[in-house]
């Protein structure tokens, strides 16, 4: 029995304006940094999105000699991607009829600060390398259909997809049976 899929029923009406208009299809995403307390090296402000405006506080990472006391743009890059993925995992399922019980996306950047703070300029001044860790759990007896979300979810992913194109991306996905819940404190 296939489950009513809400995803698909909000994506199917604007696939269709797509294919009729595919310039619809284009968006735009932003973000705008307008420099406040420019005496301060350390922290800055980012308006996340033109509609909502909405503020997002951004350190420096300590090793560059920031204070780490907030989200430093490789912060800011790891959780666009694992934003991105765990999304689009939860639109797919929906879409596939699948329950997820559980989920966990970590996604991590690797980079040598050395190219940035020149001391060595052999060193390329860029993400060397990430990784997404990936978990779940579902209701779903088939591990085909799981495989067929994990697959579809990584190829619909745009932010997975961009870096891709870019570096390396290791991906790690793990069905899991019970969640691994976590006290928080």
């Amino acid at each position: 029995m296939k489950r009513n899929s809400i995803v698909l029923e909000r994506q199917k009406p604007l696939m269709a304006s797509y294919i009729v208009n595919p310039e619809k299809a284009w968006v735009t995403d932003m973000a705008t940094v307008e420099g406040q307390h420019l005496s301060d090296p350390f922290h800055t402000k980012v308006m996340v999105n033109e509609e909502l405006q909405y503020p997002f506080p951004i350190g420096v990472h300590r090793a560059v000699g920031g204070l780490h006391d907030a989200p430093n743009p490789g912060d800011i890059l790891c959780t666009a991607m694992a934003a991105c993925f765990e999304s689009t995992l939860r639109l797919v399922a929906n879409r596939l009829g699948i329950v997820l019980k559980y989920t966990s996306v970590k996604a991590t950047a690797e980079v040598d600060v050395r190219g940035t703070l020149m001391i060595d300029k052999t060193v390329p001044v860029a993400f060397q390398k990430m990784g997404l860790q990936v978990e779940i759990s579902t209701d779903s007896p088939n591990k085909g259909l799981v495989e067929v979300l994990l697959k579809a979810t990584e190829h619909s992913c745009i932010i997975l997809q961009t870096l891709k194109a870019a570096l390396s991306v290791t991906i790690q996905h793990q069905i899991v049976s019970e969640p691994q819940l976590v006290d928080q404190v």
